[in-house]
């Protein structure tokens, strides 16, 4: 009997601290990027000065007269992000609401799973149907359109990424407790009055985080801003020209010619810290958001 429980007391403990073993390889692997990241991107801000990667207007470590300014890469990365927001924010938070408050549990169960199948979709066939189709498409509407252009990839991208903020937010919509709703209806208000005025405001902390996670998602977008974006660091808001973001370069630089350890490689370490800093932000906002309306709603 006591040899028993032992034996089950042993069990627990091992299956506690595999289980925690688990969980830190996570931070591990956190911290060694991190490491990476921020060694060779000492070394890079050795010889480049911080001021000019952040305030310099050109980006030519390949070329022979050098400039080394951010700027370019990440106009490109916020222009082609914004676009997608603005094709997957309003249809992403649409589709969740009409999930969760208007479709019957037969139509959920099948317009969610067809939705999410945008999800598993490989990002480099977003990049080429971008590329192949939406941008002649576009060139046929807009006359002087590049063929490489940060619209055709906005657009895709903001496809790509709707059923990431539709199947968030219909969670989020889904944990508001009924009662709230039934009380709603009770004053006599009408199923949009509950669903903007009582759900959508009860759910905003969870809508807000799946919203940030799609930003987060856009700005590190690889081959799709690769293929149909172009590879043309330019400081514009014009859509309709060629443009590179900060992942395509790490791509063109990663798959080029270029010398390990020399200046020009440690560019894409440089840009990947960037990158990380960004991403690291949108979770501290997304978190405090999170927070405070936890609070006013509490």
């Amino acid at each position: 009997m006591f040899r028993k429980k032992g034996f089950q007391k042993l069990k627990e403990y091992l299956i506690e601290k595999l289980l925690f073993l688990f969980s830190l390889v996570s931070i591990f692997a956190t911290l060694g990027i991190i490491a990476v990241l921020s060694f060779e991107a000492f070394a890079f801000f050795r010889e480049v000065s911080p001021l000019e990667f952040f305030t310099d207007t050109q980006w030519t470590p390949l070329f022979v007269k050098k400039h080394f300014g951010i700027l370019p890469l990440l106009c490109g990365t916020l222009l082609t992000t914004a676009i997608a927001m603005l094709i997957a924010l309003p249809a992403g938070l649409i589709s969740a609401a009409y999930l969760s408050e208007y479709a019957s549990e037969k139509s959920r169960d099948i317009i969610k799973p067809v939705m999410e199948i945008l999800a598993a979709i490989p990002t480099v066939v977003y990049g080429y149907f971008a590329l192949l189709f939406v941008t002649p498409l576009l060139r046929k509407c807009i006359p002087g359109m590049s063929g490489f252009n940060s619209l055709s990839s906005g657009l895709v991208m903001g496809v790509m990424i709707i059923p990431l903020i539709s199947s968030l937010s219909e969670d989020a919509f889904h944990a508001v407790p009924m009662g709230l709703r039934e009380a709603g209806y009770a004053l006599g208000s009408s199923r949009m009055q509950v669903s903007l005025r009582i759900v959508l405001p009860a759910a905003f902390s969870g809508v807000c985080a799946a919203c940030v996670l799609a930003v987060s998602r856009a700005v590190g977008e690889t081959m799709i801003v690769a293929i149909a974006a172009g590879q043309q660091p330019r400081l514009t808001l014009n859509p309709l020209v060629p443009i590179e973001t900060i992942t395509a370069y790490i791509v063109q630089v990663s798959l080029g010619d270029t010398p390990h350890g020399s200046l020009e490689y440690r560019t894409i370490f440089a840009c990947g810290m960037f990158l990380f800093v960004m991403t690291y932000f949108l979770n501290i906002v997304s978190y405090k958001l999170r927070k405070h309306f936890q609070q006013v709603y509490e």
